[in-house]
């Protein structure tokens, strides 16, 4: 037996406690390194009605919720955006070392003996009012290129899965931070008191894919009511949201009633800020009883409406069901939506398997934004579609005339933006002729995460929280720039 299981149980303490009671400026630092909550006795200022904070926004907005269409293992930029025609004429032939210069590769292709050329097999045509190239694979999105804006000079360090959506998703290779979601949570609050601020929703192409860890929508050092809320399909979207068998609404309300006591008495004396979280997640499942249900339920959408995003969104769990729950919690004010969709690592039988998942996501990702700008709410909504990083020109294994794989390719990639504060129909940046290098306007992840809150009215150099002594950012302590091009 300890020392501490000695003592009389009204002498016991644990390490918050001790903080709290000593009042010295030591408990404070500690308290702030372990959460903003903690610091200085209290929470942050914040907004009335929303619970973000008193001093965001601190630019003036042009968007006030953001959905973020995550297409996990990364989409070949050379199949479906960057056009490169004059590849043709280096098929099969060994990408030029001075194209190359050395770069990182993963172990896949590492021990490669050559790295033939292997020119997209998919035909391009102009879209658009200014002409936009686009592939054969994603006809919808072609048909709403006038709607949005391409960064086709997007580039990371990461040239491996989990790093590479880690930083996507956190600004950092390294797991432990808050996610994006986390972060505009944090700072702007909610606009609907019965649904999450942050909302998170997976769907699986034809083919397997890296693994997807909740970690990716987490909170970090930021409480844990920040976290992403995961919808999932079935009859449980939200799982032990239902009251049991034999318990009724009224009966719910008196256990809350009398567990919210008991953690209030709990935080008198310990000051710990997980329990001021526990009681505010305990009351937002109370709310959500009602509200997710008559969130997942679209019956009453019109035929024309469900029409917009495919024959799939009649399934639950598909990324075209997932786009339309997005819509209808863009309505309800939902802050954050993520989607992710799994499917796109394809290092073999490219050909084949870019077509699924084309299939699976071009018309509902296009029809959410269609479905957007006719209900006006397009306007003061940011869509962000991409992934972590883009593919190889040169082929992963076996070339042949009608089949090719690719790498991972850090260097550049392309992603799209639509909605509020973006300048429809723009494509910014320019890759070489093998788009295997930036030539113009390169765009890091970090700009694109200064962009997203600069959209949002945040200032990403001053969102910051004090972690473990430092003051800790999204868009990290390297310098990040908003992409001023793409914004209206």
């Amino acid at each position: 037996m300890n020392q501490q299981e000695n003592m009389p149980l009204g002498m016991q303490s644990n390490r918050r406690i001790f903080l709290k009671r000593t009042g010295l400026s030591l408990g404070t630092m500690a308290l702030g390194s372990l959460a903003p909550d903690l610091a200085f006795g209290g929470s942050p200022a914040v907004q009335p009605g929303t619970g973000g904070l008193a001093s965001l926004p601190n630019l003036r907005p042009s968007a006030k919720r953001v959905i973020y269409l995550f297409q996990s293992g990364a989409p070949s930029q050379i199949d479906l955006f960057d056009y490169k025609p004059e590849l043709k004429k280096h098929q099969k032939k060994e990408l030029p070392s001075e194209v190359r210069m050395g770069q990182r590769l993963t172990t896949m292709t590492s021990g490669q003996s050559s790295f033939p050329v292997a020119s997209s097999l998919f035909k391009f045509a102009q879209h658009g009012c200014n002409g936009t190239w686009l592939s054969e694979l994603i006809p919808h999105t072609a048909g709403i290129v006038d709607e949005i804006s391409f960064i086709r000079s997007m580039h990371t360090e990461p040239v491996n899965h989990d790093p590479a959506m880690t930083f996507c998703q956190t600004g950092s290779q390294l797991a432990g931070k808050p996610s994006v979601g986390a972060w505009v949570a944090y700072g702007l609050g909610s606009l609907n008191r019965d649904l999450p601020t942050f909302v998170v929703m997976v769907s699986r192409g034809k083919h397997t894919d890296q693994p997807l860890y909740d970690r990716l929508w987490g909170s970090g050092f930021l409480p844990t009511r920040y976290q992403g809320v995961k919808l999932r399909s079935g009859k449980e979207p939200v799982l032990y949201l239902a009251n049991p068998a034999g318990c009724s609404p009224a009966t719910r309300r008196q256990m809350l009633d009398d567990l919210r006591e008991l953690n209030q008495e709990k935080y008198a004396a310990s000051g710990d800020p997980e329990i001021l979280t526990r009681i505010e997640q305990y009351e937002l499942a109370f709310r959500m009883q009602t509200a997710v249900p008559d969130l997942t339920d679209i019956s009453q959408e019109p035929q024309h409406v469900l029409d917009l995003y495919g024959p799939e969104v009649h399934k639950p769990g598909t990324y075209a069901r997932n786009c339309l729950l997005t819509r209808r919690l863009m309505e309800r004010d939902v802050r954050f939506v993520q989607l992710y969709h799994m499917g796109w690592d394809q290092h073999n039988n490219l050909p084949s398997q870019i077509r699924d998942q084309c299939h699976d996501t071009d018309q509902a990702s296009a029809g959410l934004v269609k479905d957007l700008k006719q209900r006006g709410l397009l306007d003061d909504t940011l869509v962000v579609w991409g992934g972590e990083f883009g593919r190889t020109v040169y082929s992963q294994g076996a070339l042949t005339e009608t089949n090719y794989g690719r790498d991972h390719h850090p260097r550049c990639y392309t992603i799209w933006l639509a909605g509020g504060g973006i300048k429809p129909g723009v494509v910014h940046g320019r890759t070489d002729e093998f788009s295997y290098n930036i030539l113009e306007n390169p765009v890091h992840v970090r700009d694109l995460n200064a962009t997203m809150l600069h959209c949002l009215g945040i200032d990403h150099r001053t969102f910051s929280v004090k972690n473990q002594g430092l003051d800790t950012r999204l868009t990290g302590v390297e310098e990040a720039h908003v992409v001023k091009a793409v914004l209206a």
